[in-house]
């Protein structure tokens, strides 16, 4: 069994080409022994984004705090604290802070895809 603050592990900052204002952290991974998923905690500053993509795998988002939007079939979809968001393979979707605080939220991915 783990327990670990969300915020304790190494973040992994994404600033340049199609993502702004990104920090990532993997809360649970290979690395703890987690065969099935991959936990992550992502915060986007204001004006922040994450890169509009696809992937083969589904993921699960929970958001934790703040306003945003998220990218569905070619339009923007209002998220806030308690949403959550099932994200299928090879959809098109992308993440973006739609307020003035930080927007966070936690993404569930499978075994085997990047963990971030």
């Amino acid at each position: 069994m783990k327990v670990i603050s969300t915020t304790a592990p190494e973040p992994v900052h994404f600033n340049s080409g199609p993502a702004s204002g990104v920090t990532g952290r993997v809360i649970i991974g290979h690395g703890d022994g987690a065969a099935n998923f991959c936990m992550r905690r992502f915060d986007l500053a204001p004006g922040g984004h994450t890169p509009r993509h696809t992937h083969a795998w589904e993921h699960e988002i929970f958001f934790h705090a703040g306003q945003g939007e998220v990218f569905r079939a070619g339009e923007w979809v209002p998220v806030g604290p308690g949403d959550a968001v099932f994200v299928p393979g090879e959809e098109e979707h992308q993440i973006r802070n739609a307020g003035s605080a930080p927007l966070t939220f936690l993404c569930l991915i499978p075994a085997g895809a990047p963990e971030i």
